[in-house]
């Protein structure tokens, strides 16, 4: 292909012959010698006479360019010229070809694999070795056959992290094709030089604009979700979902709100209410849409409110705040949790997250049951220490189920007026603490504190300890839940831990709090937290199950990549999210070298023009032999003007074609748009017109009836009609039916393969067994012949038309015969013991035989009343609705198969029996 500009050509060695135009001209200017001039008398008595007709002695310059625009057209065709050519197959040797492979690739993934592999195509043809090297996961780089590589490509995903530039280049020289995601990254000038210097780097920039979701902020009952688009536009509006499990289990969409980028502007916001229940089981929020996992954050335990019940021991302090139990909890946790109160069995009943119980030390035996069962159920109890609990007897003897260790009497007072020595600090947290790696600050010491008995359990219960080495923190397991002793008070009477920011962080590591912000490296220290699901680069939640676990300090810190992918992690009884993108994330569009070669992703789909230039040349021939003859004398006006109107007379006549096609074409497409049921055409009149009559009835009842909505039925001929748009033909049998065409019976057969169904009617009442006997049976046998018919049984009494909708044992019409046939049971559909039906849960009868005449039961008129009479009084009327009822049966098992034929139906049809 050789390019020049924007019009390439794939044989360019024939434009040569353009060069051979001038001689060409030339030739066709030659004319014959020059006459020799001789003087005869006689012409002079032609002197004075005039010539109307006039004949050039040359060929006039317009034929001549005409001829010549003519041969270059017809070079130019066969040099087969090309629009928009992709020129981006120039050059030799290896290609590189880099790809950011990020989350901003994967709205245009599919375009950007489409895009290259015709690119690795022609560089395969051309010779050229290729490699691919993904920045998100780079690996050492191999030159290979295009067509290898272009076999691995499936194999190719974008990933949910930023692309990597400390990657180690093959040696020698190549060029380089980069696949840009439209991002501008930090350390990416390194690349773009070494790529450089090894040969052309050419760029292919996306049209897209990456979009992102920023974490959402909670604000009491509302959050506020922000969305970030890499360059300001016009206005554009998105639908954010918030999505989550129902209570089933079921992931559902629980609550959407709008978005809007105004015009000119790369950033939006938004507000969503949500009650507490639903927010609490919001697992994400998404950008519709946008298929990126930019357009994905993930929601956690900051998110969620926990509720929090606080019980006091009762004390009153003569309402001073500073010295109630609950003051310091209350600030701790009232911004960041739904605090609960009231007694303890009207708490129980709210089931919340939490109960604290500060100085309380004893509960009634009924309170202590119910308590201990909530527990059991997955509840936290913490309990904080007081004079009433020092002062009691409680947990001495033998431990208290409410409390995780033995108690000495009396508790222990240090550092005060009464007492010997100093306040004791803290100790470092142990490592299987939840505590671990918080700091502990200068300023919290405890003066008095309850003391735990020595037990071969306390160590695995020590949480928290003084410096001394007393505990200060216990815990204890209790079926799903746990229980919690501070072995001090809530309040600052014992210590001044509740004046300490330690004590919030305390709180929330207990996960008694919502988190409302990101936590820090140093608060997350010592712990190890677990992926539970993690996002790929298209939004797509996946287990994490098989990923290692994280250190805390390395979760917010540390970049994203394979080790590290944004998701939900888990430690102990807290969710914690990593999202790709968060509040203080910023998106930059890529800026790339003056130096570098920068091209569309997608270039505009090239457009052969040789066909183009093959037909001009055609035309201006054309027109060159109409100008011959005119310049000859040889085409007059009438002959001009009768190829004028030869030409017009040949124009097809468009919208003549479309009035003749546009009626069948809209009754076909209502057909196959509605359930609509059609009767054969026999060629007896009256029975047609009946057998229309009839349908319209069956349709009319199943409007009333069902939830089925049948348009108006039709009358079809097996000759000409298409038979794919009925599910149900009804087809009367006469005796002197005409027997349809092979290429009838073909589309016939190719309608009961695609599942349709045919109702064959004998009307003879079947006195003669299926109608062998009679004219209408020997008919039916001879019509049937040459269909595909599978063996056919009489319906039996587990038959799904028995209970399809109505529950029927009879299948009248206008007689009632109950020799109905249908499709025969496989030879090992046997009936279960202990099952009412055998399961035949496969597919639908082609063929129902019968000869009850249910035309002359179904037909109506146009008013709605029945056209034939069935029967005499009550009892015809009753044969007539079970007819009807067939019908119904009939229909729904023609629309829905044999589902009905599942055992789960059992219980309700056995009800309906009465049995």
């Amino acid at each position: 292909m050789t390019v020049f500009g924007a019009l390439g050509f794939s044989a360019p060695w024939l434009l040569v012959g353009l060069i051979a135009l001038p001689v060409l001209w030339f030739l066709l200017r030659a004319v014959p010698p020059a006459p020799i001039r001789r003087k005869f008398p006689a012409v002079s008595l032609l002197l004075g006479l005039q010539d109307d007709e006039h004949q050039s002695d040359k060929t006039p310059w317009w034929l001549l360019l005409l001829r010549m625009l003519a041969v270059a057209a017809v070079i130019i065709g066969l040099a087969g010229p090309v629009l928009n050519p992709d020129a981006r197959q120039s050059g030799r040797g290896p290609i590189l070809v880099v790809l950011d492979a990020s989350w901003a690739s994967a709205t245009d993934w599919r375009a950007r694999v489409a895009r290259l592999e015709p690119m690795l195509a022609e560089a395969g043809r051309n010779g050229r070795p290729v490699a691919i090297l993904p920045l998100t996961a780079p690996a050492p780089v191999t030159f290979a056959d295009a067509d290898a590589v272009i076999e691995g490509l499936p194999g190719l995903a974008p990933a949910p992290w930023e692309p990597r530039f400390d990657v180690t280049l093959p040696e020698g020289d190549f060029d380089t094709w980069w696949l840009s995601d439209g991002l501008d990254y930090d350390g990416r000038a390194e690349l773009v030089a070494a790529l450089s210097e090894r040969g052309n780097l050419t760029v292919f920039d996306t049209a897209t604009t990456p979009t992102v979701l920023m974490p959402p902020v909670a604000d009491g009952a509302e959050l506020t979700l922000s969305a970030m688009r890499l360059t300001a536009g016009p206005a554009q509006e998105f639908t954010i979902s918030a999505l989550g499990p129902d209570p089933s289990g079921v992931e559902r969409i629980l609550g959407t709100g709008a978005i809007t980028f105004e015009a000119g502007e790369a950033e939006a916001s938004t507000t969503i209410e949500l009650p507490s229940e639903i927010r609490a089981r919001v697992t994400r929020f998404s950008l519709d849409g946008v298929r990126s996992s930019g357009a994905v954050t993930l929601t956690d335990d900051r998110l969620q409110r926990r509720e929090v019940a606080l019980i006091d021991g009762g004390r009153d302090r003569e309402a001073l705040d500073l010295l109630s139990p609950l003051h310091y909890l209350r600030q701790a946790l009232e911004p960041t949790a739904d605090l609960l109160d009231g007694g303890l069995e009207d708490i129980l009943l709210a089931n919340p997250d939490t109960i604290i119980l500060a100085d309380v030390a004893r509960l009634a035996p009924q309170e202590e049951a119910e308590l201990l069962e909530w527990i059991d159920g997955g509840g936290q109890l913490v309990r904080f220490a007081g004079p009433r609990l020092a002062a009691s007897d409680v947990s001495r003897d033998s431990e208290d189920p409410l409390l995780p260790v033995r108690l000495r009497v009396g508790g222990r007072s240090v550092g005060g007026a009464m007492s010997w020595g100093d306040p004791k600090t803290l100790a470092p947290f142990p490592e299987d603490s939840p505590f671990a790696g918080l700091p502990l600050p200068d300023d919290v010491d405890v003066t008095s504190q309850v003391v735990a008995q020595p037990d071969p359990t306390l160590t695995d219960r020590v949480i928290a300890s003084l410096s001394d080495g007393t505990p200060l923190v216990t815990r204890k397991a209790h079926g799903a839940g746990q229980i919690v002793l501070f072995h001090v008070t809530a309040n600052a009477e014992w210590s001044t831990l509740p004046l300490s920011g330690l004590f919030v962080q305390m709180l929330e590591r207990l996960s008694i709090s919502s988190h409302t912000s990101r936590p820090e490296a140093a608060q997350l220290a010592g712990t190890t937290w677990q992926p539970m699901q993690v996002l790929d680069g298209f939004g797509r939640l996946t287990s994490g199950d098989a990923l290692p676990g994280v250190a805390g300090e390395d979760l917010f810190d540390r970049p994203l990549g394979p080790d590290l992918r944004p998701g939900l992690y888990e430690s102990e009884d807290r969710r914690l999210s990593r999202n790709l993108i968060e509040e203080d994330s910023v998106l930059t569009p890529a800026v790339w070298p003056a130096s570098v070669s920068v091209q569309p992703l997608v270039a505009p789909d090239a457009q052969p023009l040789g066909g183009v230039f093959l037909t001009l040349a055609a035309l201006l021939l054309a027109a060159d032999l109409i100008a011959s003859l005119i310049v000859g004398g040889r085409l007059r006006g009438g002959a001009i003007a009768a190829i004028a109107a030869c030409a017009l007379a040949f124009q097809p006549d468009v919208s003549r074609a479309q009035e003749d096609l546009l009626p069948v074409a809209e009754e076909e497409i209502l057909a196959a748009g509605e359930v609509t049921f059609a009767n054969v055409l026999t060629g007896n009149q009256s029975l047609d017109t009946l057998s229309l009559a009839a349908m319209r009835g069956l349709a009319r009842t199943l409007f009333e009836r069902t939830s089925v909505e049948p348009s108006d039925p039709r009358s079809v001929d097996l000759e000409e009609d298409e038979l794919s748009f009925y599910p149900l033909l009804y087809w009367p049998i006469t005796p002197d039916q005409t027997r349809p065409s092979d290429a009838a019976y073909a589309r016939l057969n190719e309608y009961l393969r695609g599942g349709g169904m045919i109702l064959f009617d004998t009307r003879d009442a079947d006195t003669a067994r299926l109608g062998a006997n009679s004219p209408e049976g020997a008919k039916l046998r001879e019509l049937a012949a040459p269909l595909d018919i599978p063996p056919l049984e009489r319906i039996p009494q587990d038959h799904v038309l028995t209970r399809a909708f109505y529950l029927l044992q009879d299948f009248p019409g206008r007689y009632n015969s109950r020799d109905v046939w249908v499709e025969a049971a496989p030879e090992d559909a046997i009936q279960i013991e202990g099952m009412p039906f055998r399961d035949l849960n496969d597919g639908v009868t082609p063929v129902i035989v019968g000869g009850n005449d249910w035309a002359s039961a179904w037909a109506i008129d146009d008013s709605g009343y029945a056209m034939r009479t069935v029967g005499r009084g009550y009892t015809g009327e009753r044969q007539r609705e079970m007819a009807l009822r067939f019908g119904v049966n009939l229909v729904m098992h023609v629309l829905t198969g044999n589902y009905k034929s599942d055992q789960v139906h059992v219980p309700a049809l056995l009800d309906r029996l009465g049995q």
